[in-house]
């Protein structure tokens, strides 16, 4: 029996005897089946060409990312804390050179996540350091691998270890963000996936229903999202990918962006 890995969105699935004839993730609207078809992998053969990147991104924040990039692409935050390390979304591949690593910088006592395409290899990561998995409940139907050390956790906040899990929805109904109040030295950092997308004009954000089909989400969603954020000060924000980061100021980015947005949209319609 294999967990057999999607190439097209690296999401971890099910131990079985054969390859699964379909990627329900990569089969929903927000993602796509490559030209070639679904294709698959698995960790051994993962780790015959990548390796894990771990460098430190801020005081108390590692990013973990592979390379050469593979899927998505997207990279992991480990975030240090007395009540326990946490690990911010994740990635597919998982070896004994990132277990040593991040075993040695404390290890990881849960993990967070923030929306199906980032769910990766969640459970081959929970198994290797005895952690527990936090996703929001209207997300339960992606998950490929189910196991015992998911917990689906329902309504708007989830304090963990001294962070704020929010559900802002967008992206997915059950889409999550990760508040560091401590961040920033102090000055808050949010931790967002690609919920909350950083552009090449890195003081500005958006928002997408499917960023791999262009598809846009509506002004009320967008709306919904600014609004759920109000009551938090971040003056960082993390996006999904090394250079995704907005370094000052991130809420005022958020705000405006999430305005010129809604501008765009119901000048459209």
């Amino acid at each position: 029996m294999v967990n057999y890995i999607c190439i097209t969105c690296g999401t971890q699935f099910a131990d079985t005897s054969s390859a699964p004839e379909r990627c329900p993730i990569c089969e929903d609207d927000r993602q796509y089946v490559g030209h070639d078809g679904q294709q698959w992998t698995t960790l051994p053969e993962l780790r015959k060409e990548h390796h894990n990147r771990i460098e430190q991104q801020e005081e108390n924040l590692y990013g973990i990312g592979t390379e050469p990039s593979f899927a998505i692409g997207q990279r992991a935050l480990l975030i240090q804390s007395k009540q326990g390390n946490v690990l911010w979304d994740c990635i597919s591949l998982i070896d004994e050179q990132t277990v040593d690593k991040v075993n040695e910088l404390g290890g990881v006592d849960a993990i967070a996540l923030s929306h199906p395409h980032f769910y990766a290899s969640a459970v081959e990561w929970a198994n290797a350091f005895d952690a527990e998995i936090y996703l929001h409940e209207a997300d339960r139907q992606w998950m490929m691998r189910p196991d015992p050390r998911l917990q689906f956790w329902k309504g708007n906040v989830l304090e963990l270890k001294g962070l704020t899990l929010i559900n802002i929805g967008g992206h997915f109904e059950g889409g999550t963000v990760c508040h560091w109040a401590s961040g920033a030295h102090g000055a808050g950092g949010l931790l967002t996936g690609d919920l909350i997308q950083v552009v090449p004009a890195k003081h500005w954000v958006s928002f997408m229903y499917s960023y791999a089909n262009l598809i846009p989400l509506s002004a009320s969603k967008v709306r919904h999202i600014a609004n759920s954020l109000e009551p938090y000060s971040f003056d960082r924000l993390y996006g999904a990918w090394w250079d995704a980061v907005i370094t000052v100021e991130a809420k005022t980015s958020v705000k405006c962006s999430a305005e010129r947005y809604i501008r765009a949209i119901e000048d459209a319609a």
